[in-house]
């Protein structure tokens, strides 16, 4: 384990009217939330963060040797309720990735597989967190 300082990574949810909201960070960059709308709902955005968090990791290396023809990454889950209250469960993320031909390409197509599972093992921080689960703390001030 690490002794390193926490690197915190906040967001501020604000309320734009009632079932829509819009997430900001420190940067400045924000994202409009709802549910039952056609912006993502708060368990798409849970999918989308690991979908772009495992895309990242993958595309930064294997477009080195290569920039993809085409780059989907597609994530699924079933939504459950049980005894458990509701969660996700057999979350499954998915790799369309097409290179070009030749070495570059085909160097990039040999790594893919390595890279999605060493980001799916070590790197991507969305994923882990929900695999290997944490604490979530709510307060009111």
């Amino acid at each position: 384990m690490s002794t390193d300082a926490p690197d915190l990574r906040s967001v501020t949810l604000t309320r734009d009217s009632m079932g829509r909201y819009t997430a900001r960070n420190l940067r400045g960059g924000s994202i409009t939330v709802s549910s039952g709308t056609d912006e993502l709902s708060p368990v798409e955005l849970l999918l989308a963060g690991i979908a772009a968090c495992t895309a990242v990791d993958v595309d930064t290396v294997t477009s080195r040797r290569a920039e993809p023809d085409d780059f989907e990454v597609e994530v699924t889950a079933d939504k459950v309720k049980d005894e458990h209250g509701n969660h996700l469960q057999d979350i499954t993320v998915t790799f369309r990735v097409r290179f070009p031909e030749g070495d570059g390409g085909d160097a990039a197509r040999e790594m893919l597989p390595k890279m999605v599972q060493r980001s799916h093992d070590e790197w991507c921080t969305v994923s882990r967190t929900v695999e290997l689960g944490t604490k979530v703390t709510a307060t009111v001030e």
